[in-house]
């Protein structure tokens, strides 16, 4: 670690390794090489990472986002106006409408090339609720047998936005007042496969690379082949010894690994009001 780095950046893990929170670099002023360089390293080894105490402006979360790697693609989801890399997540106090990203998911996996870390600023607090969990997808793969292993690692699991955003998804069928603004469209109703087991690009591990929200299938798999596999992955992923809960406070800036992690957004707040601003940084194509 450079001297530079050392004074800069302060890496705090979760005694699991999985989740930490970094302390030290001001985020509102462009970042030196080799302090961006441990924030890497850092989000590589620990997958989910806070930086608290980050009151950024707009401007400032685009500026630091791209030092991290060019502006990722976000679909279904109107931006804020003049700000198309920018999503608000807003949810009014008198809204009824179930909160977005209810359900575990890894974002826009059902593109081509799905973003590599998703930036969430948090703005708005409720006094209650609204916990973010997150799942570490690396070590569920790792406490596998290896027998499953070798049965899972030549799989390609099918992806689609249709139980989402299709024309007969959660939010077609929506009646519900919502302030984000939805998009609905047939495109969200075609699908992909990328590899069940994904290796990552820069640590080299293994994780399991599927969802309950996006994953619609097995390749090659009937359907009810398909709903028994992913239902015990589901349930083995989802184990409490895999999950980091996120707490927020005013000033979060919360950035994670969409290659190796799940999360959850919890609701719980109804009756007060909740503001977010999120961007994506883009990936690879999974391999």
């Amino acid at each position: 670690m450079s001297a530079q780095a050392e004074r800069s950046i302060r890496v705090a893990a979760e005694p699991t390794g999985f989740g930490a929170r970094i302390s030290g670099p001001d985020l509102s002023q462009p970042l030196p090489e080799g302090v961006l360089a441990e924030i890497h390293e850092a989000w590589a080894r620990h997958s989910v990472v806070c930086f608290p105490g980050q009151p950024l402006g707009l401007d400032a979360l685009e500026a630091f986002t791209q030092q991290i790697g060019p502006f990722g693609k976000d679909p279904y989801i109107e931006p804020m106006p003049g700000r198309p890399n920018v999503l608000e997540l807003r949810r009014e106090p008198d809204e009824k409408a179930s909160n977005f990203g209810a359900g575990w998911h890894s974002d826009w996996s059902f593109l081509e090339t799905p973003p590599a870390a998703t930036l969430l600023r948090a703005q708005t607090i409720p006094p209650v609720g609204g916990d973010t969990l997150f799942v570490d997808a690396s070590r569920a793969w790792d406490a596998l047998s290896d027998a499953m292993k070798a049965v899972l690692a030549p799989l390609r699991a099918v992806h689609s936005a249709r139980q989402s955003y299709g024309t007969k998804g959660v939010f077609a069928r929506d009646t519900e007042a919502r302030t984000m603004k939805i998009i609905v469209s047939e495109e969200a109703d075609g699908s992909l496969t990328h590899p069940l087991v994904r290796t990552h690009p820069v640590t080299g591990r293994k994780a399991l690379y599927i969802s309950p929200v996006y994953t619609v299938g097995i390749e090659g798999f009937t359907p009810e082949e398909s709903k028994a596999l992913l239902g015990f992955l589901f349930a083995h992923l989802t184990q409490e010894e895999f999950i980091y809960r996120h707490r927020w406070t005013v000033g979060d800036l919360l950035m994670w690994d969409n290659r190796c992690t799940m999360h959850f957004a919890e609701g719980g707040y109804d009756g007060h009001l909740r503001v977010m601003h999120r961007t994506t940084v883009q990936g690879e194509v999974p391999a």
